[in-house]
């Protein structure tokens, strides 16, 4: 069993098997990886190791793909993201604008106290698209092998090889309750915020609670598109179809844009204590009570065509809103962190997908560039190039939730929606993200060539 604090000496030892096996292999090794967490980040991972010619097994303890319902969220993909996920469509790039919807506008708004709104910041060359989870998902999963999930099978440990080149994964057939082992050469940590892998390695890590929960719903409007409600929708927010519209209130803001097949994705942040979570979720249950009270409070501030929205909306659900301060390192020996296990973010600035789907496209290049035998020399190439980018997009998208909600920040007054300046207005805009459009090199000149 691998002495988990002996880091140098995993790190030396690795080193040595690099030099060794390139001295003596004329043709690289197959790689093989077992990724944890059959998500967005998760299938990401293995479209871009099957590119880069590894074998992949996911572990998904789901049973079947999501079905789509009406509690699944929505999500906006950069250019970056859109780029990368169109070169894993098997030759069919148009199927990602068959699934999203384009998003040209991002408009930042406020809503008084007299239900009157008025454009804070504005910009007409937003260049994303938005998704339906359960949409991007099953567009990602179908065009993947079949035959590499693992489904109904639960992770349960880990342990690495004595030669530290091959790491055992325990998981559970919840069907039957059998355990099995998978080898490989690579375990990839797709499971999530509250990921138990990353635990292994930071026992003390523990979530950062943002001072604010989300009120989210998708609403489907099939059916009733020439309704009050959508017709008022359309009047009062002319620009829904192609905007990404946030508007803020007095301590509080909300966003809110369509989605492929009539509907429209709604989300409501709200400034609370932290909430008792149960089991291992951020998402809360509802009851009807709670549900009424957040209709009534609604009413209070926003503008009757979207309370409207809200009351009518099915299953709506709470997120409590986590992060984390960046971590040092994001891989140990041959276990390495992706997406929301390696950089946990709050929501504001679209970041959690696009994030996932660029580290999976990083690390798939660099495994691909360096084989199974630079195993330790991906790892650490994969961590330069992302971890000082994550790092600052975390940070800024926690600052501009502490903006919108506003909350206090050590540099500047809470954000007030009055009495805010141009300048301070221009800051709420999501094209302000560092490394916004950016691609790193060694994948931009790969999609260049497709």
């Amino acid at each position: 069993m691998l002495n988990l604090t002996n880091d140098n000496a995993i790190r030396h030892y690795m080193r040595q098997q690099e030099v060794n096996s390139c001295s003596n292999m004329e043709k690289k090794e197959k790689g093989k990886a077992v990724i944890v967490g059959g998500s967005i980040a998760g299938i990401s991972c293995a479209h871009a190791l099957l590119r880069a010619g590894w074998d992949v097994v996911v572990l998904e303890k789901a049973g079947g793909p999501p079905t789509g319902s009406p509690t699944g969220a929505g999500l906006g993909l950069d250019r970056p993201a859109q780029r990368i996920i169109q070169s894993w469509l098997n030759g069919h790039p148009h199927l990602l604008h068959l699934a999203t919807v384009p998003l040209t506008i991002d408009q930042n708004q406020a809503t008084d106290n007299a239900k009157v709104t008025r454009t804070l910041a504005r910009d007409d060359n937003f260049n994303f698209r938005a998704a339906h989870w359960a949409d991007l998902h099953g567009l990602l999963y179908n065009a993947l092998p079949p035959d590499i999930f693992l489904r109904g099978h639960r992770y349960l440990s880990f342990c690495i090889s004595e030669v530290k080149t091959t790491v055992t994964v325990k998981a559970k057939v919840l069907q039957t309750d059998e355990v099995i082992e998978i080898k490989g050469n690579l375990l990839v940590a797709a499971d999530g915020c509250l990921s138990s892998i990353r635990q292994s390695f930071l026992s003390d890590f523990k979530l950062r609670y943002s001072g604010y929960c989300a009120w989210r719903g998708v609403l489907d409007f099939s059916g009733i598109e020439d309704s009050e409600i959508i017709k008022g929708m359309r009047r009062v927010y002319p620009d829904l179809g192609k905007c990404l519209y946030f508007d803020l209130a007095s301590g509080t803001h909300s966003v809110f844009y369509e989605l492929l097949n009539k509907r429209l994705n709604w989300v409501w942040y709200i400034n609370q204590p932290e909430p008792i979570m149960k089991g291992n979720s951020v998402t809360m249950g509802v009851s009807n009570d709670m549900i009424k009270n957040m209709h009534e409070e609604a009413e209070k501030v926003w503008l009757p065509e979207f309370v409207k929205v809200i009351k009518e909306t099915k299953e709506p659900f709470i997120n409590a809103m986590y992060d984390c301060d960046p971590l040092k390192q994001i891989f140990w020996s041959n276990i390495v962190l992706i997406g929301d296990a390696a950089h946990p973010t709050t929501p504001h600035g679209l970041r959690s997908t696009n994030m996932s789907i660029l580290d999976a496209m990083v690390l798939g290049k660099s495994l691909e560039k360096w084989g199974v035998e630079g195993l330790l020399s991906a790892l650490e190439e994969y961590q330069t190039v992302r971890l000082p980018v994550t790092s600052k997009q975390v940070l800024h998208s926690r600052r501009l939730g502490r903006i919108k909600q506003g909350l206090a920040l050590p540099d500047r007054e809470p954000f007030n929606p009055k009495t805010a300046s141009p300048q301070d207005c221009q800051e709420l805009q999501q094209k302000t993200m560092p490394f916004f459009a950016d691609l790193p090199s060694l994948v931009d000149s790969t999609l260049c060539s497709t």
